[in-house]
């Protein structure tokens, strides 16, 4: 098909399993625009595989058959399932079994490093002195692979295992990855690493072209679109102004940023840190849930706010009523978010970027070619929100706008899961002197979110060029808009 190909060629994803998972989504709401979506649910995945030629698998069978478990995750995926994140069975490639194993670089040397440092007796010689490990032993603690002076011991884990920070994956008996629910935060790290597209987020697609079509183009009720900062750094293709007038061309009412919701959020969470002493950040939903399952302790010092996303929404359904919410933003977690019963009042969807580009491929929308719109709501400071770091720069620039100087702020900016780990790690251990934890559970933020389109280093740079274009230079100046 010439639009793949011209897909393919303007690079508006990372990975050619973004690129398949948004061929399903794109055929989806065509249909769905449409009203022949049911009809045509089962042709989906011939229309995608056409002929008797395999692109992708083993034969064109199996790789219908995981499209139509793709098309399944499309329009909603399993309802009895709590997770937003679900595994297509069929899609998994069983990878061999991770841990840590002894390679050909092995010299059998004589020092015998690996063996000295095992506290387990796992490490074995052949007759030729060639190190092996007894997997009924090893922990996987890597120390011998640290101490290997060929670095011939390596780790083969599951790039979804490799992922996920929070060992919510593990392998069920038939040797298919598995979520555990009870630990998964919906990051998304997962989705986006697996080279066999496995792992996926449900789509909430289908609800969001509902509500635009029964608003009547916004005569019952007023539809708008709260996009999170890190669009700033997607679309690549195209200016941003033109993504705005793509969203109204969709049929949105207007589209307001987050960004002014993590103005209303910087202001009063640093009044509230000044108060209590010490805080951790509620802006990202999978760092809140990693406190709620695994660091209970410190949960009542989360920030008693709403996240951005829900500050906004909180704000224009109280203004704006009759009114719909749909967020557009970079993660998955945003959509475990909305089915929280405090937040769930303000925003009625939750979608990500890559699907926004399947919506305006659905109506042939081509962002290119539209004029720019404006869009000037929010300050540098909530803008920046995207980023590791930005929240802390403007929680300290909320201190000194409420003339709060005299309180110290000794912020730890979390850069990923792990990093919220230790740093929640050491301060339940009174180890840290830290009085606010910034949590991303992304790796850089929220530009890393496994919905964006893009992920690299230069999405940083283009946040903050974003920030600075802001006219609004205060949290103050940025909120007061609003009254």
């Amino acid at each position: 098909m010439q639009e793949d190909k011209m897909t393919a060629k303007t690079r508006k994803f990372d990975t050619k399993v973004q690129h398949l998972k948004y061929k399903v989504l794109r055929e989806v709401a065509r249909h769905a625009w449409n009203g022949t979506l049911f009809e045509n649910l089962t042709d989906i995945p011939k229309q995608i595989v056409p002929g008797n030629v395999p692109t992708m698998r083993c034969c064109v069978y199996k790789e219908r058959a995981i499209l139509g478990e793709r098309v399944k995750l499309a329009i909603g995926g399993d309802a009895s399932n709590p997770n937003v994140i679900e595994i297509i069975d069929i899609a998994c490639d069983e990878c061999p079994v991770g841990g840590y194993d002894v390679t050909d670089a092995c010299r059998g040397c004589l020092a015998h490093r690996c063996e000295d440092v095992c506290r387990r007796g796992a490490i074995s010689f052949d007759h030729q002195q060639k190190a092996h490990i007894d997997k009924s032993k090893c922990v996987e603690c890597g120390a011998c692979a640290k101490v290997c002076p060929y670095s011939a011991i390596m780790n083969y884990k599951r790039p979804c295992e490799n992922a996920c920070k929070i060992k919510a994956i593990h392998m069920n008996e038939n040797k298919a990855a598995a979520i555990d629910n009870s630990k998964c935060i919906s990051c998304g790290a997962c989705v986006y690493q697996c080279p066999f597209g496995a792992i996926t987020d449900k789509s909430f697609i289908l609800d969001a072209i509902d509500i635009i079509k029964k608003s009547e183009n916004n005569t019952k009720y007023k539809v708008f679109a709260v996009i999170a900062p890190s669009i700033s750094s997607q679309f690549t293709y195209a200016k941003l102004g033109q993504v705005i007038s793509g969203l109204k061309k969709l049929g949105f009412h207007t589209v307001v940023e987050a960004a002014l919701g993590a103005d209303m959020v910087a202001y009063a969470e640093s009044a509230e840190l000044a108060e209590k002493g010490f805080l951790t950040s509620s802006c990202c939903p999978a760092f809140v849930s990693y406190i709620e399952k695994s660091f209970p302790d410190p949960l009542p010092f989360v920030s008693h706010n709403l996240s951005p996303m829900a500050t906004i929404a909180k704000y224009i359904k109280e203004h704006e009523a009759p009114a719909k919410v749909v967020f557009i933003g970079p993660c998955t977690a945003k959509k475990a978010e909305v089915q929280k019963p405090e937040v769930a009042q303000y925003v009625d969807v939750a979608m990500t970027f890559e699907e926004l580009q399947a919506l305006f491929d659905s109506r042939e929308i081509d962002i290119t070619g539209l004029e720019e719109d404006v869009l000037d709501n929010a300050s540098y400071f909530g803008r920046i929100f995207a980023r590791c770091g930005g929240l802390s720069d403007a929680v300290a620039e909320g201190l000194k706008e409420h003339g709060l100087d005299d309180f110290e702020l000794k912020a730890c900016s979390c850069d990923g899961i792990e990093a919220c780990r230790v740093a929640l790690l050491k301060k339940s251990k009174n180890l840290s002197d830290a009085n606010f934890i910034e949590g991303m559970a992304c790796v850089g933020g929220c530009i890393g979110g496994a919905g964006c389109l893009t992920h690299g280093e230069k999405n940083k740079a283009e946040v903050d060029k974003y920030g600075k274009e802001a006219y609004e230079k205060t949290i103050i100046d940025a909120i007061s808009m609003l009254k």
